[in-house]
């Protein structure tokens, strides 16, 4: 089953947060701290704060925008 993720990221640098979603958040978080992520290159290191999972990709991109589902 794909399950989808929305989650929040702290950024170490300026205490700064960041909320995306992805399919897969171990290779998401990797990404932006390796600086693979233009938005969040400037903000390494983060750090995952927070996660929820969804079934389904809209529902984690309505969250995600804020919309409450």
């Amino acid at each position: 089953m794909v399950m989808y993720f929305v989650y929040v990221l702290e950024s170490e640098k300026d205490v700064s947060f960041y909320t995306g979603f992805s399919q897969d958040l171990e290779r998401r978080l990797q990404q932006h701290n390796i600086g693979k992520v233009k938005a969040t290159r400037y903000k390494r290191p983060f750090r995952l704060v927070y996660s929820e999972a969804y079934l389904r990709a809209y529902e984690a991109g309505m969250r995600e925008c804020g919309n409450i589902i």
